[in-house]
């Protein structure tokens, strides 16, 4: 059963992968050169579409108080 994810915890995995991308880490979904241009190499974006594609090997642990 997953649990819904709030806002912040979509932001802070999104910035995750992006500073992994950023520092060289292989991207995790195909993209052609084509959309890779189209949004300019940007690491956050392509986050983005590893986390709507639910490849992201992240998740969030939610501790019960």
């Amino acid at each position: 059963m997953e649990v819904e994810k709030s806002r912040y915890a979509v932001a802070r995995l999104i910035a995750a992968r992006a500073l992994m991308i950023a520092m060289g880490a292989p991207i995790l979904v195909k993209l052609s050169k084509e959309e890779l241009e189209k949004i300019k190499y940007n690491p956050i974006k392509i986050a983005k579409i590893e986390y709507e594609r639910g490849v992201l090997p992240l998740k969030v642990v939610l501790k019960k108080l």
